[in-house]
Order: C-alpha cells, then sequence, then structure tokens
C-alpha cells in the first residue's frame, strides 16, 4: 500500500496525555563516530517516511531527543528550526554534514607521532575554531527554548565541578538557562584534550548574569538515556503531571530508542600489566594497532554509557517492557575506526558501513545475570525493530493529532 503523503508540513507534536507513550531518542557521544548514528537514524526517518510521506522528521514524533557531545550535535541538528519551522536537518543530511566537515574538524597532521605528542601536552589537539564557526552559522541566533521538540543536552562545568544539564524545559522555566543552542552544542563537544573548553554567559530580563564554564559532557553522561528518564520524570513531578495510571515511573509508557557511536570495549586493547606502567603521558596518549587513543577518556565514555545501558535494561525488563527499549550498539571496534578524531575518507567510509552493518545485526539486550549484552533471535535484525518502532511512532502521532483535533475549540 502506498504511504499517505501529508497534505503540510506535520505540525508540532501533541502532548503525551494524548497518547498512549512518551518516546524518546537518545544518541551517545563519539566524536567523528557520529556517522554511525547518522546512518541508523537515516533508516528510521526512510521509515517514517514510508508511512506518513516525505515531510515527516524524527522530531514530528519524539517528545525528548537527547544527545551527549557530537550526540548533542545530531540532536541540534535534528531539532532547530529553520526559517519554515522544519527542522533544521534531515536525519539523511547528518552524515553529509560529518562528510563534508570532519577533515576541517579535525584536521589530520602529516607529522610524525612525538611531534604530534608535544603538540598535545602544551594544549587541546584541535583549537576548535572550524568547529565553532560551523556551529554558530547553522544555528544562529536560536536558543534553547526554541527547539522544535524538548531536547536534553548534559554538559560538565569545570569550575563547580558537576554536571550542567541543558534542556528545553528547563530553558522555558529558568531564563538563566535559555542558552545560544550553538554554546550548548560547542560545550558539549568539548572533550578534554581535543577541544578546547568553552565560557560564555547568559543574562536574563532583570539584568542578572550566570557563567557558564563547560566540557564535554561524556564525562558524566555520554549515554544519557537515563539522564533523560530522569528528567522526564522531574518534569512529570514538578508540574503535576499524572499522565501514566502506574505514576511517573510506569516504564510500560516510555518508547525509548537509545543509539550508541560504537566502543572499542570488546576489542580488549589494554590490560593491567600494560597499564600498571602508565604514567600521565600514556594515560592520555597511547598507540595500539594503527590507532592513537586516550585511554583515560575512552574508559570513562565506555563505563559511562554501559552502565546507563544496564540500568535502562535491567529497570525495563525487572517491569515487563523490554521491548519498549531498543539499544543499538556495537562494542568491537577496532584500529581507527575506534577513535574519535580521524576523518579521512576511507575512515569515515568504514564508520558508515559500520552503521550499516549494525542495522543487520541481530537485536540484543542486557542479560540480567551477566550484564553482557546478548542476542535475541527472535526479535529479528535492529533494522526489524526499527521498523516496528517506526509503525507504533507514526500510529502514536496519529493517536495524539486525533485527540487534539477532537478536543472543543480545536481547529
Amino acid at each position: 500500500m502506498a504511504a499517505a503523503s501529508l497534505d503540510a508540513p506535520p505540525s508540532p507534536l501533541p502532548p503525551p496525555g494524548m497518547g498512549k507513550r512518551v518516546t524518546v531518542l537518545t544518541i551517545d557521544g563519539g566524536g567523528i563516530r557520529g556517522l554511525i548514528p547518522g546512518t541508523i537514524l537515516a533508516f528510521l526517518e526512510e521509515k517514517l517516511q514510508e508511512l506518513d510521506g516525505p515531510d515527516a522528521r524524527l522530531a514530528d514524533y519524539f517528545d525528548y531527543i537527547a544527545g551527549t557531545s557530537t550526540g548533542g550535535l545530531i540532536t541540534a541538528m535534528l531539532t532547530a528550526p529553520n526559517k519554515d519551522k522544519r527542522p533544521l536537518f534531515s536525519a539523511k543530511g547528518i552524515n553529509k554534514f560529518y562528510l563534508d566537515n570532519g577533515p576541517q574538524i579535525f584536521p589530520q597532521r602529516p607529522w610524525p607521532d612525538v611531534v604530534n605528542t608535544l603538540i598535545e601536552l602544551k594544549g587541546p589537539k584541535y583549537d576548535g575554531k572550524f568547529l565553532h564557526s560551523k556551529i554558530q552559522g547553522l544555528l544562529g541566533a536560536t536558543r534553547m527554548h526554541e527547539t522544535l521538540t524538548n531536547v536534553v543536552i548534559p554538559t560538565f562545568d569545570v569550575k563547580n565541578l558537576q554536571p550542567t544539564i541543558f534542556s528545553t524545559y528547563d530553558a522555558q522555566t529558568i531564563p538563566l538557562k535559555d542558552a545560544l543552542l550553538s554554546d550548548v552544542c560547542i560545550s558539549t563537544s568539548a572533550a578534554p584534550t581535543y577541544l578546547p573548553a568553552h565560557f560564555f554567559q547568559t543574562k536574563d530580563s532583570a539584568g542578572n548574569t550566570r557563567d557558564f564554564n563547560l566540557i564535554d559532557g561524556g564525562v558524566s553522561a555520554n549515554n544519557p538515556t537515563m539522564l533523560t528518564i530522569n528528567q522526564i520524570t522531574r518534569k512529570m513531578i514538578v508540574d503535576k503531571q499524572d499522565l501514566f495510571p502506574g505514576g511517573p515511573t510506569d516504564y510500560n509508557k516510555f518508547l525509548v530508542i537509545s543509539i550508541g557511536t560504537g566502543s572499542a570495549k570488546d576489542a580488549e586493547m589494554y590490560t593491567a600489566q600494560e597499564a600498571a606502567g602508565w604514567g600521565i603521558l600514556s594515560w592520555l596518549h597511547t598507540v595500539h594497532g594503527k590507532g592513537v587513543y586516550t585511554p583515560i577518556v575512552d574508559m570513562f565514555s565506555y563505563s559511562s554509557a554501559a552502565l546507563v545501558d544496564y540500568n535502562v535494561s535491567i529497570l525495563f525488563q525487572a517491569l515487563r517492557s523490554e521491548k519498549n527499549y531498543l539499544r543499538i550498539q556495537d562494542d568491537h571496534l577496532d584500529g581507527t575506526a575506534a577513535t574519535v578524531d580521524v576523518a579521512t575518507k576511507e575512515n569515515m567510509e568504514e564508520l558508515v558501513r559500520i552503521g550499516k552493518r549494525m542495522l543487520a545485526t541481530t537485536v540484543s539486550r542486557v542479560d540480567m545475570e551477566t550484564g553482557k549484552p546478548m542476542p535475541v533471535p527472535e526479535e529479528g535484525t535492529n533494522a526489524d525493530a526499527l521498523t516496528r518502532f517506526a509503525h507504533q511512532l507514526s500510529q502514536e502521532r496519529k493517536a495524539r493529532m486525533s485527540s487534539s483535533q477532537g478536543r472543543p475549540g480545536s481547529a
């Protein structure tokens, strides 16, 4: 059957109280590996377009889109409004952005490793000027409260030594957190050793100001899924919303897709014997095979993301809602594919292939006893699961639109 074409660009998604579920999309951090979720998100959006027409965009279907670091940038691309109040980027435009700009964001130096190491000891590996200019040019004066759906983007404040979470909800209720979306994106992508920390200041209508001294949100939440669920629960409690019969922790009412950027966790690159002899330099700069890694940064990012997946997966399984949560990740990356900044044509093409491979991989779920992801063959591939999710997302949106149109006084 042919897809029903939308007569006009979709209107904003009505609140979840008019449907059955709160819909959530989250995207991990990972630098140039943003090409992996870019590939997966393009597939999901294509499935939604098959159901609802070519104008369908991810922001039309998700109550919350959250991202950390490169995932935060993708979040902004999907939710920032263009001049027509539609998403700035389609999902398939994400990979084009990385393929076109990756080599300038992460310029490859032709010098020997020892020279590169000396440069990196003096400051960040990249000055970030091109990335900052590109983000500011794309997002302009757009502020957090203007996103087309709710977003959650974590950062970390180096002055106060605590996470700073930016969200559409906070921006609407706390004027001093209604920052420029460009400042938030620059901050969440400021990975230690790779890009410089970012300072900016906000000001409210009364003249009060607030300073922000921020780095990559991956320091505290490289996988922002649990953080986002907590933000939703907090909003419901503060607003005294009673959307769910079982209360704010009725996880049967959540529909969550969490997309990773891959990791080298299963490559078993390091051993205790090696790490026992590492000093400051080795923890920050280690050559393994064809790649150059920052073990301390990688370990923080991997452990953070894996622990979140474990906790969320166990929670959904314990509440018998496991099919409402889909985590797509590959822990078998190796070589340059596992790095965050090798933006050569060859490596970027490999990352796209990895994204396609992840779509063809069998759905996996954390085993409650071992804590390791285990294949679930009866659920098919990740592509199969995303296709099922697309149908649910489409049905949810149609139910809300129908309820919205049926209200007294509605157009």
